[in-house]
């Protein structure tokens, strides 16, 4: 079998997989985010951190639950990789240094899992499991919380109440996540996957000195890592290494996993809203952003120019020969256009045409279809931004699903669609203007430069993934990079609450003959040509620096 059919088959067995499940776990998520029960199991945790599950809130408390909520998972991961060295299980490692431990708290708390250590040569068990694993159940339910919020505020009318944050996060950890992954787990052990809690052990010699492995409850977390879009690896060779990808099956099924949340959360924002088609449409145009950069990947890495890459049959440098220039395009594609940050090959071995799709993707703000709740938050901004134009183009007051878009909805739509810009392009010059970020480079010119905005873009967008070429453990990134995690991650969130509270306030508007019908493929042209254009038009300058200016030398 060619390489380019293995890629082609692979792709039509995971659109196969997403559309069996599209509609049953998207039903499911709207029923759990619509239920007025709560299970025993939910009540305990109630009670234990003194919440009431019943109590409606507006933007701003639902605002402030989520703000108390993850600046406490900050602290308690800071201080336990602070005291690693004192803790049962930590394989004898060395308690986290100030700047990285900061660095990694505000990463996991914020769905980003960017890493800048070698996990099974810094990470004990207990750090991994009672930290890092539990961390990417919650941040992943945060995010689906706050997007159930915002389709609250399309749903609702006159109120200014999007439900309630404790109850939303319980649920996304007791009723999705976990159910989910206890399935997904057993599939990865009994492909090969490991799960256990050994200590360390010392490879034979065969060929160089000998080498020193740890086990690890990996099965457990790697499933997570990619149900939850977080990407953080056990390992630091991450979903290439065998102990936590070890076929291509489970590579396949690992991208599954990735986007399987963000997809059937299309269906759930249709049900909730009383108009599964609204859902389709946003389902559309992530789906043809997704297959047209998948194709746009897969062609970059197949077109073998030079007599090396004909022989290889493509660019295979940086990739598993397991996996195949297909399914490494294709879990390339996947992580950057989610939040997930997990690699299967090192982004900065592609050519300069497939890094800058990687960069891209990420520059879209991962709505296609983008992280657990992020994904669906994002693109329902965009929504918003493409009805205010389309509204413009025909002198009409915007609306969508009933409700006005005016000033002040439009205002908060812009804040979040430009704090990610922001952030990325004046933490990215700061690094190329000081002389000490410089060095961290392995190599100069544009890919050196595409190698730091990296860095901040996957940072900024909370994707997490590395272009394997920055040294990124040193004070200046731990910290800017960390810093960029945490305002990428919450600030945007402040504006889709407020968004939502105020859509919840308004009385919808009925359907006349001039309405823009948003359930149409014409409507979903427009969404991703405005995703395409507003992104084109933020981050080409930096493209042309790196990505472009090295493909096209």
């Amino acid at each position: 079998m060619s390489p380019v059919l293995s890629g082609v088959l692979q792709l039509l067995a995971l659109v196969a997989a997403l559309a069996l499940a599209h509609i049953p776990l998207g039903n499911h998520m709207a029923r759990v985010y619509s239920s007025g029960t709560h299970w025993r199991v939910e009540k305990w945790i109630y009670k234990g951190i003194g919440a009431d599950p019943d109590t409606e809130m507006r933007w701003p408390a639902y605002l402030r639950g989520v703000l108390a909520f993850s600046l406490a998972g900050v602290l308690f991961l800071y201080l336990l990789q602070r005291l690693q060295g004192v803790l049962p299980g930590s394989l004898g490692f060395a308690s986290i240094d100030p700047d990285q431990a900061f660095n990694t708290a505000a990463s996991f708390v914020a769905n980003t899992n960017w890493q800048s250590y070698y996990g099974e040569q810094a990470m004990g068990h207990v750090v991994q499991t009672a930290g890092l694993a539990v961390q990417n159940f919650v941040s992943a339910a945060v995010g689906i919380a706050v997007a159930v919020a915002l389709v609250r505020g399309f749903a609702r009318s006159r109120t200014g109440e999007l439900g309630n944050f404790w109850a939303d996060l319980v649920r996304g950890v007791v009723r999705v996540l976990v159910p989910i992954a206890a399935v997904g787990a057993v599939i990865l052990v009994a492909c090969g996957v490991v799960q256990n809690f050994s200590g360390i052990h010392e490879v034979g010699q065969f060929l160089g000195p000998p080498q020193q492995w740890n086990g690890g409850a990996v099965a457990s977390q790697e499933v997570i890592k990619e149900l939850g879009t977080n990407g953080g690896g056990y390992f630091n060779a991450n979903s290439a290494h065998p102990f936590e990808n070890p076929t291509p099956f489970t590579n396949l099924f690992e991208i599954f996993l990735i986007l399987l949340i963000p997809v059937s959360l299309t269906r759930t924002f249709g049900v909730m809203t009383g108009s599964v088609r609204q859902g389709y449409a946003v389902l559309g145009t992530m789906a043809a952003i997704w297959l047209s950069f998948v194709a746009l990947m897969m062609w970059t890495e197949f077109a073998h120019h030079g007599p090396a890459l004909q022989a290889a049959g493509g660019a295979t440098e940086g990739k598993e020969l397991r996996f195949g220039i297909g399914g490494s395009s294709l879990f390339a594609v996947t992580t950057t256009l989610t939040s997930t940050g997990a690699v299967d090959s090192f982004h900065s071995s592609y050519t300069g045409l497939g890094g800058g799709i990687t960069l891209l993707g990420m520059m879209l703000g991962e709505i296609a279809p983008g992280g657990v709740g992020s994904g669906l938050y994002g693109m329902l901004v965009m929504a918003v931004v493409a009805v205010f134009i389309a509204g413009l183009m025909v002198g009409r007051t915007p609306e969508y699903l009933g409700k006005k878009i005016g000033t002040r909805e439009i205002k908060f739509a812009a804040c979040y669609i430009l704090i990610t810009p922001a952030l990325v392009l004046v933490f990215t010059a700061a690094a190329t203007a000081l002389p000490t970020p410089g060095d961290s480079m392995t190599n100069s010119g544009a890919h050196g430069f595409s190698e730091i905005l990296y860095a901040y873009t996957s940072a900024s967008n909370n994707n997490g993934s590395a272009f394997a070429g920055l040294n990124a453990d040193t004070q200046w990134f731990n910290t800017t990079l960390g810093l960029a995690m945490l305002l990428g991650r919450f600030l945007p969130m402040v504006f889709v609450l407020a968004l939502a509270g105020s859509l919840a306030r308004q009385q919808p508007v009925p359907a006349t003959a001039g309405t823009l019908r948003t359930e149409k493929p014409l409507f979903a042209g427009l969404l991703a040509g405005a995703v395409l254009i507003i992104t084109g038009l933020t981050y080409f300058p930096a493209l042309a620096l790196g990505p472009l200016a090295e493909g096209l030398a």
